[in-house]
């Protein structure tokens, strides 16, 4: 346990910033799963989970919980494959 009152604060910050990393990761995820289950069709479903992926992604980076490279890596294949 940390000794000092300012670390006893950052180890309650650093928890608080994994669970919600955790929580956007796995909501990331998910979506990523079900854009890639209706890749293989050509259906109007396929372009609102790209919608809903990219803005996902988008909202990701603002928090600060993926790197900004990785969410354009992912934007590019999304847009590849879903031809926005």
């Amino acid at each position: 346990m940390a000794n000092l009152k300012s670390s006893q604060k950052d180890v309650r910050r650093t928890a608080r910033r994994a669970a919600r990393n955790v929580t956007v990761k796995s909501r990331l995820k998910t979506l990523q799963k079900k854009f890639t289950a209706l890749s293989g069709k050509n259906d109007p479903a396929l372009k609102a989970a790209a919608r809903e992926y990219v803005a996902a992604l988008d909202k990701s980076v603002k928090a600060g919980v993926i790197h900004a490279n990785k969410a354009s890596r992912h934007k590019a294949q999304v847009a590849k494959i879903a031809k926005i």
